[in-house]
């Protein structure tokens, strides 16, 4: 039997599900790109090679068993890629959300059903027929549930809209003792510098009460200013465009105390360090390519 429970982003982590690289399939042609990222490195030739990615996951893998945090890992589904399990389902408290994704990746939750096997019905909560959410959209945080999410106009408009109003709506009826935040994302199915593909993408608690947070990932301003009055303002680390397309708010927290980070990340790391941080670096821009990092490889099962 496997228990799941988690609170919020930063808890102590003890059980996660790593995605995997192993078999992951051919480089795409650029129409099948699903994000603006990989399609400009499939365009460029530079798309990442499965080796590369397999020995990125490995060195995370290294960080996480180093903490103490058990790892699983999906069974290998043949030419699929099963890179970023944040997205295929996500804990909070202790139920399990199966939401439904894009159709393309629809069957990336196979290669973790032994996993859900475990968790018995109860603790599993199916997304019915209209709701559209990814874990990377979704962030417990105390109180709040914090959502990124697109209205219809922009949901049915871009491929890279992966949280829809309905999401947002389920989470409110499913969740009701917390607090539920939804913020619009800017979306752009052609250049991933102006693109939120999800809320990680551009917003990321850390610690205990502080934050990473692009501006320009949010279409509503005030969005942004209830995050940063939400944290406090010296408690915002802002970062820049290019740093949100390098993904420097998708790090990952294995406690309030330690953060993996990729090495290139020169001034969010020292940052980090500043405030006391214990900031694993490993090296992970082979990933980042497919226009996600840590976060969104990983789907965390059980936190402290």
């Amino acid at each position: 039997m496997i228990d799941v429970n988690v609170k919020d982003e930063t808890s102590r982590l003890r059980a996660v599900v790593l995605g995997t690289a192993q078999d992951f399939g051919n480089t795409p042609a650029p129409e099948e790109a699903y994000d603006p990222k990989s399609r400009e490195h499939i365009i460029k030739g530079t798309f990442p090679k499965e080796e590369d990615l397999v020995k990125e996951m490995q060195g995370f893998q290294h960080v996480l068993e180093k903490h103490g945090v058990k790892v699983y890992r999906p069974e290998i589904l043949k030419d699929y890629n099963q890179v970023f399990s944040r997205d295929i389902g996500f804990v909070i408290d202790d139920k399990f959300v199966r939401p439904r994704i894009l159709k393309n990746r629809m069957h990336e939750i196979d290669g973790i059903q032994y996993l859900l096997d475990q968790m018995g019905n109860g603790n599993i909560m199916e997304v019915p027929e209209g709701v559209r959410m990814e874990g990377g959209d979704v962030m417990p945080w105390n109180d709040h549930i914090f959502v990124g999410y697109s209205e219809p106009e922009d949901f049915n408009r871009y491929v890279v809209a992966r949280t829809n109003a309905a999401g947002v709506r389920f989470l409110k009826e499913h969740f009701p003792h917390r607090r539920v935040r939804a913020f619009e994302l800017k979306k752009s199915d052609d250049n991933p510098r102006d693109n939120a593909l999800h809320l990680d993408c551009c917003f990321q608690p850390i610690g205990r009460d502080e934050a990473i947070i692009y501006k320009g990932g949010f279409k509503k301003t005030e969005d942004f200013e209830f995050l940063v009055g939400y944290f406090g303002r010296d408690k915002v680390i802002e970062i820049t465009r290019e740093e949100m397309y390098e993904m420097n708010s998708n790090v990952f927290s294995i406690s309030p105390e330690v953060i993996v980070s990729e090495t290139g990340f020169t001034r969010l790391n020292g940052i980090l360090k500043e405030r006391g941080y214990i900031v694993e670096t490993i090296k992970y821009s082979e990933t980042s390519k497919m226009e996600g990092l840590f976060r969104c490889s990983t789907l965390p099962l059980f936190r402290e």
